[in-house]
């Protein structure tokens, strides 16, 4: 549709001093930062009907269900901004004496927060355990030794090598080196070879970046580890904020900051710079063109997206990994006497487990159960695999996703009430080598005289919670 650009002529004009493209996290995450700055004229336009991006929610007569990111890690204690906003949410409650947080742990995993089915049964934790051999036991001791190294590790001027946002990372060459290698090259240099290892690895990248070790840089697949640094609680240090309908409850908070300032279902497709920008919207629900006249504008949208509005825009560096998300509802004795985690991960699988949607229920009887399963396509070619999942019916679908289950699940099948398939066929940029600190990343950053600028998680190289609040959060300030 952006393409074609055959929309009907203006036929209203509105006025505001900043308009923010894009109702996702980053988007709704500037439209919070001008609003802590006082500042209320401000416009958000989304394509979309509903807001939060890949941070949205399904609902069936038993549960809320992701569709897509389902939770936060504690974030660092250099986070601030991130704390601050956690607090807003009464997700954090304050801070005793001693400086720990009082968080609400009915916002969190409880325990067993996550199982692995490895050698035909259920064990506690996703890392390898029982029957590895001592050379395994070895190479995983040793390797998370090095990634505890990593976590602290800074550089002369006081920078962690990995960081979150990634952009307040070390720069020094050292560090610059590991973004040019892919991971798995990098692991066979630093003679991890051990199968257990390197299917968690791989598993690992996969489940944050949707590429596993094949095709990330070194240095993503490091920062994965080495990133969250487990200095904000002592507490709570392996649990992670979640809700039965994700990253979606995140977005619910970030939303109220566009009460009243929220036109869905708007598609820009025409930008120009005068004396203020001019961007042409056509108004998908009234069936209209607007044209909106701000001083400046926040195109808070994938740069794939980007490529179609400004010409000299091109994303061809930009890759994008397709996933399949399948929330399945289940007869409540699926699972038998074996409790579900909130994440259980089947070792050698090509999807990346499930997530048990009604985890934090407090009933003693739930009814239905209701799990998310969740796929990613990691390959080199990512438009052909976005081009293979839209072209995929419903019962290649269901064959691909049960495959899966039934190596846990052999009877799988027997319980199953209902399927829904959620196709994202741009879901996360990938991090692959040059992606995070290149010269294509650098330049799509840049503002357009001082007028657009650009803010998204695709340009911090990792699709995570964090760099897309923090990109709208500063990003926002700089226009201010």
């Amino acid at each position: 549709m952006l393409w074609a650009k055959d929309f009907p002529q203006f036929s209203e004009v509105i006025h505001t001093k900043y308009l923010i493209v894009g109702g996702g996290i980053s988007g709704l995450s500037a439209c919070r930062s001008f609003s802590q700055h006082n500042e209320s004229d401000y416009l958000l336009l989304e394509m979309e009907n509903h807001l939060g991006g890949n941070s949205s929610n399904g609902e069936n007569s038993f549960s809320k269900f992701p569709l897509g990111a389902h939770y936060l890690p504690l974030p660092n204690k250099e986070n601030t901004e991130i704390i601050n906003f956690l607090k807003e949410c009464k997700i954090c409650l304050g801070a005793e004496e001693n400086g720990e947080p009082v968080l609400d742990e009915y916002q969190m995993t409880f325990p067993q927060q996550e199982r692995l089915f490895y050698k035909n049964s259920w064990q506690n934790d996703i890392v390898p355990q029982r029957g590895i051999s001592a050379q395994t036991q070895q190479e995983l001791t040793r390797f998370f030794k090095l990634m505890d190294e990593f976590r602290v590790k800074k550089d002369a001027e006081g920078k962690y090598w990995f960081a979150i946002p990634v952009h307040d990372s070390s720069r020094e060459d050292e560090v610059l080196k590991l973004e040019k290698v892919i991971f798995k090259d990098w692991l066979t240099e630093n003679n991890y070879r051990s199968e257990e290892l390197l299917w968690l690895l791989d598993y690992s990248c996969r489940d944050d970046f949707g590429l596993g070790i094949d095709y990330v840089s070194a240095w993503a697949g490091i920062h994965y580890f080495a990133g969250r640094k487990n200095n904000w609680s002592t507490i709570y240090k392996d649990q992670v904020f979640t809700w039965p309908e994700g990253n979606a409850r995140l977005a619910k908070h970030l939303s109220k900051f566009t009460e009243g300032k929220h036109v869905p279902g708007n598609l820009v497709f025409d930008v120009k710079i005068n004396d203020k920008v001019e961007v042409l919207s056509f108004d998908n629900t009234q069936k209209k063109t607007k044209k909106i006249i701000a001083d400046k504008v926040l195109f808070a949208t994938p740069q794939f997206v980007n490529e179609r509005i400004f010409n000299h825009k091109k994303a061809s560096s930009f890759h994008y990994v397709p996933w399949l998300l399948t929330t399945i509802t289940l007869k409540n004795e699926f699972g038998g006497d074996e409790e579900l985690a909130w994440d259980n991960v089947i070792y050698g699988s090509s999807g990346l487990g499930y997530i048990f949607d009604q985890h934090q229920n407090l009933n003693q009887i739930i009814g239905e159960k209701v799990i998310t399963h969740y796929k990613s396509f990691s390959t080199s070619d990512c438009r052909k695999a976005r081009k293979k999942l839209y072209g995929m019916k419903e019962s290649e679908l269901k064959d691909l996703v049960l495959d899966d289950l039934k190596k846990a699940h052999p009877l799988i099948e027997d319980f199953i009430l209902e399927m829904q398939f959620h196709k994202i066929g741009h879901a996360m940029i990938a991090p692959v080598p040059n992606q995070i600190f290149g010269e294509e990343t650098r330049k799509a950053k840049e503002p357009i005289e001082s007028k657009i600028f650009f803010a998204h998680s695709d340009l911090s190289g990792i699709s995570i919670f964090e760099e897309a609040f923090y990109q709208g959060l500063r990003t926002a300030e700089q226009m201010m």
